[in-house]
């Protein structure tokens, strides 16, 4: 008994199967990639050696019309071959007349799901060549851009508001703030997830993300470019480390003292005296389960002793990081990324030269500019700048006092993950907790 498989992909939509998906009962695999070579060979074969049994997974495998799939079918039937497609309701054998009615009839409900999954498929194609030739997707351009022919344009009339959007986010790491800010000043109303999708939509960078995840880079102009990219990435990492609303708080240690033997985290209250304008900050503890409640703390002491620990603290923790150079990761990266542009300049060679077919050299083409964008993202998660370099900066006390809150909201979370207080009988003791 002689049992034959055939296989279909398209590689602009699936990575082709394994041939072992048969098991070891099938005698020959015949496996197509885009063209039908394999399908013809497989007709010519059935010719000389006869077959009992051919195996597919889906009948629309077998043409990329309605027509094609029928005439293929007539054509192995005709051979007296029984046809099993596996993942769908359909086998063909020496049945009744009872029991032929019965599969013709499912087969004129199959070739109706036939047909409407040729039509889906060939938008899907439509849409993978646009892929390939970095088109931007189907649908409304991003605020701040529009389309063109073959790519997105800056839109000069609303860029600036997007641009001035991301530069408020960058000063002060705060999602929120830089919302109400777009209002307050451009009467640009949008919610905060829609500011959230804005800071992680590749467009604005210059990429293109498609639905299937994969991203390619420097497509179009972009609004910001890499470094500020980066910087946002690392802010918005830092943020869902935080409780909710804090990082756009007022106050540098919102969100970042916590009581060590409850883990309940503190708020800022400000207190005024009758007739004065001296305003007086604690913190407080918001769910303590101690009766009587813990008392509050004041605001600016606990900020000055934890000024104090990190200037004594921080480059004593830095030096003890078993971190790998960082140069060298950079440099790795680097090189991986410039050995891959190589290869997409050789690809475009061997275009020009006929080795390679305009259908095949896109495929590698976008593949390989989908690696690149990979790597880049990778660099880009990488600090910017020697972590024990900048230790020594931050160590000054001077430093931290010179700042305003909101910057030193945004370097308390550069380094800081949570300070905890231990409370003593009459005084208390503070630890500082980094990120890394």
């Amino acid at each position: 008994m002689q049992i034959i498989a055939y296989l279909y992909s398209d590689p602009l939509l699936e990575s082709p199967p394994e041939q072992a998906v048969w098991g070891a009962e099938v005698d020959r695999v015949y496996q197509d990639l885009g063209g039908r070579q394999q399908w013809q060979q497989l007709l010519v074969d059935c010719q000389v050696q006869p077959v009992d049994y051919f195996l597919i997974r889906r009948l629309e495998e077998l043409g990329d019309s309605l027509e094609e799939v029928s005439d293929r079918l007539t054509q192995i039937e005709e051979m007296g071959i029984l046809i099993i497609a596996t993942e769908q309701s359909y086998s063909s054998s020496h049945a009744t007349d009872t029991e032929g009615t019965a599969i013709r009839a499912n087969l004129f409900k199959l070739l109706a799901e036939i047909n409407n999954s040729q039509c889906s498929r060939r938008i899907r194609q439509g849409h993978a060549r646009n892929r390939l030739k970095a088109i931007p997707p189907p649908g409304k351009a991003p605020y701040g851009y529009r389309r063109g022919k073959d790519r997105y344009i800056i839109d000069r009339s609303t860029a600036p508001v997007v641009k001035d959007f991301f530069e408020r986010f960058l000063i002060y790491g705060s999602l929120r703030g830089a919302v109400r800010y777009l209002e307050k000043k451009y009467s640009k109303k949008i919610s905060v997830s829609t500011g959230r999708r804005w800071l992680t939509n590749p467009v604005y960078r210059g990429n293109l993300g498609y639905q299937n995840g994969e991203v390619i880079s420097d497509t179009h102009s972009p609004i910001i470019n890499r470094e500020e990219a980066a910087q946002i990435d690392r802010l918005l990492r830092r943020n869902r480390r935080l409780p909710p609303r804090t990082a756009s708080a007022s106050r540098s240690l919102a969100g970042l003292v916590v009581c060590a033997e409850c883990q309940s985290h503190t708020s800022v209250t400000s207190v005024t005296r009758h007739r004065q304008d001296k305003e007086y900050l604690y913190l407080r503890p918001i769910n303590c389960p101690r009766r009587p409640k813990c008392r509050a703390l004041s605001y600016e002491t606990v900020l000055e002793r934890i000024i104090q620990s990190i200037c004594q603290q921080l480059p004593r923790a830095v030096a003890g990081l078993n971190s790998p150079n960082l140069d060298s990761v950079k440099q790795s990266l680097s090189n991986q990324i410039t050995h891959k542009q190589d290869i997409l300049t050789e690809v475009k060679s061997l275009t020009c030269r006929g080795v390679l077919d305009t259908e095949t050299a896109d495929l590698r083409a976008y593949k390989l500019r989908a690696e690149i964008s990979q790597l880049q993202g990778q660099l880009a998660t990488l600090p910017p700048v020697n972590l024990q370099a900048l230790a020594q900066t931050v160590s000054i006390s001077q430093f931290w006092r010179d700042l305003s809150e909101s910057e030193r909201r945004f370097y308390f979370r550069e380094f800081l993950r949570q300070v905890e207080i231990t409370r003593q009988e009459e005084d208390w003791q503070l630890q500082l907790v980094f990120i890394f």
